[in-house]
This record gives C-alpha cells, structure tokens and sequence, in this order.
C-alpha cells in the first residue's frame, strides 16, 4: 500500500485544518469522526481539483470545528515544514502501521492520529518529524522516541 495518494491527501487535510483552527491534529480526527474521514479517503481524487484551502474551510464550517489554541506554527523557531511535509509523515506511518491492510486504513490513520505520537510529529522545533521512515515507525511500535 505504499504511496497512497489519498491517504496522502487526507493526512494533508488533516494537517491544513489544524494548522487552521489552532487544533492538535488528534482534535482535528477526532472531531471529524470515522464518516467524514472515510468520505475524504474515497473521494480525495475529486476534493483534489479543488485548493486544499476551500476543502479545508468546507469541512471546518460543515463540521462548526471551533478555534483552538495549539500553534505549534507560531512556536516554531525554526522552518516550518508545510502541511504536504507532514502529512507526508502520517502517510508513510499509517502505510507502514497497514501494511497491505487497505480495507481498515481509517481505523489505522484514527489510532495514528489519537496516539502520542501526534505530539512528536507535531513538535516543529524537533527533529523527530524528519527522521526516516523507518525509524519513525520503531518508535510508533516501541510506544516513544528511541535514542
């Protein structure tokens, strides 16, 4: 199941509405529920014609998502990475996390997403989010960051 492009999407818009609404992308998935996230995954080919920007602010008003205050953009001391970086980074693990398990990748992308590992991907002044994705998945399995 590598290079899922609609995973690719959906983990995408997933980071674009949080960065948003000021929500740690768990809130973001969680708010969104299994329905909406699935509706995404199926039909991300034809939510990609339209800017990320407008598909991210229909589903913030379908879903009255409100503002939160998790900036970890405006914390950021260093580069930010963009929201096609990260969601680059939730890909690649929920693939990995799958494996040719396609069928149930939601239920996977929602534990990813729910677990701790949301804050270390999301801490922009580590380096964790740019580590390979290999050892990114050890240390989803081992349950922390490896040294």
């Amino acid at each position: 199941m590598k290079n899922n492009s609609a995973l690719f999407y959906t983990c995408s818009l997933i980071e674009f509405i949080g960065r948003e609404q000021k929500r740690k992308r768990s809130e973001v998935v969680r708010w969104m529920g299994y329905d909406k996230l699935r509706r995404i995954y199926r039909f991300a080919d034809v939510f990609h014609c339209e800017p990320i920007a407008k598909t991210a602010d229909d589903f913030i008003t379908m879903l009255d998502l409100p503002q939160g205050n998790f900036d970890n953009v405006a914390s950021c001391r260093y580069e930010v990475p963009d929201y096609w970086t990260i969601g680059e980074v939730y890909e690649r693990l929920i693939e990995d996390v799958s494996g040719e398990d396609e069928e149930h990748v939601i239920d996977r992308l929602m534990e990813v997403y729910t677990s701790w590992i949301d804050d270390a991907i999301s801490n922009y002044n580590s380096d964790f989010y740019y580590q390979s994705r290999e050892y990114i998945y050890v240390c989803y399995q081992e349950g922390t960051v490896c040294a």
